[in-house]
């Protein structure tokens, strides 16, 4: 039987005055569908560490929906990521998505540990977990950039449920069959994290490829089909992104998925469409 899951959304955090307005307005728009979480995201580099505390403390204040923050390994020594922590108890955060985060030089360059710092998001997960937050991790369908293969995701999301993870989010993906397969492969070990799926309403095609390339994931060659002869009209790049999200959330709802969760990239439109098509509110 098809079940209504819970949706969340995620914003990044705001560069400047200008980006705030737009993050609130969206944010606005978006509370009004009662949505059962929203998350921050950190720059790349954890370039945004301090907007994303700031942003992250406020929308837990204004809206009183429950607040996931980021927080990654990147650039910080394990006594900076503890007060970041403190700092989100006191902002009354109570759940953290644990990341290692990637290099300045994106998710292929190579990982050096900063001094005094984590190795690896096991490590943080364990961190946040003795302070008491509800902790999630990453999943990914299309796999890891650096796995060899998905015994090798799995074995790593095992170890950070052993630690204290109770939630995987994954990177966006395309493929229903892919979240499927990590889904059940997850379950036959044994696993009780809730994997919830991530959903990239399609807005702009050359930005679609440049977060593929950096996430891994794949871009299927009928979809490729249906973007490049309107890539430079905006309007139909959104339509076509929305029909793409909304066939894939039905598909996924088909199958049982516990959870939905919006990249909404700090817009609101194209995620409020799919939510009503779908059903969720």
């Amino acid at each position: 039987m098809r079940v209504t899951p819970p949706f969340s959304l995620e914003f990044f955090p705001p560069r400047d005055g200008e980006g705030e307005e737009r993050l609130w307005k969206a944010l606005t728009s978006l509370a009004q569908y009662e949505p059962d979480f929203v998350s921050v995201t950190y720059g790349a580099g954890g370039s945004a560490r301090d907007r994303t505390v700031k942003v992250t403390g406020e929308i837990t204040k204004r809206t009183g929906i429950p607040t996931v923050a980021h927080l990654t390994c990147v650039g910080a020594t394990r006594f900076e990521l503890e007060a970041i922590l403190d700092s989100y108890t006191e902002s009354g955060i109570k759940s953290i998505l644990a990341l290692r985060g990637d290099p300045e030089g994106g998710p292929s360059a190579k990982w050096i540990p900063t001094p005094g710092g984590l190795d690896h998001s096991d490590e943080l997960v364990s961190i946040a977990h003795q302070k008491n937050f509800e902790v999630g991790v990453a999943a990914f369908p299309d796999g890891h950039p650096a796995s060899s293969s998905l015994q090798e995701d799995i074995k790593v999301l095992l170890e950070k449920e052993r630690r204290g993870a109770t939630f995987a989010t994954t990177q966006f993906f395309f493929s229903v069959s892919k979240y499927i397969k990590l889904k059940e492969a997850l379950e036959a070990a044994g696993s009780k994290l809730t994997l919830i799926a991530g959903i990239l309403p399609i807005t702009n095609f050359k930005q679609l490829n440049r977060m593929a390339q950096l996430s891994g994931t794949e871009i299927p060659n009928s979809i490729v089909e249906k973007l490049t002869p309107v890539s430079e009209n905006v309007e139909m790049v959104r339509e076509i992104g929305i029909d793409l999200a909304t066939k894939l959330c039905s598909d996924l709802m088909d199958a049982g998925v516990p959870g939905l969760h919006f990249y909404t990239m700090n817009s609101a439109s194209s995620t409020i469409e799919i939510v009503k098509r779908i059903g969720l509110r």
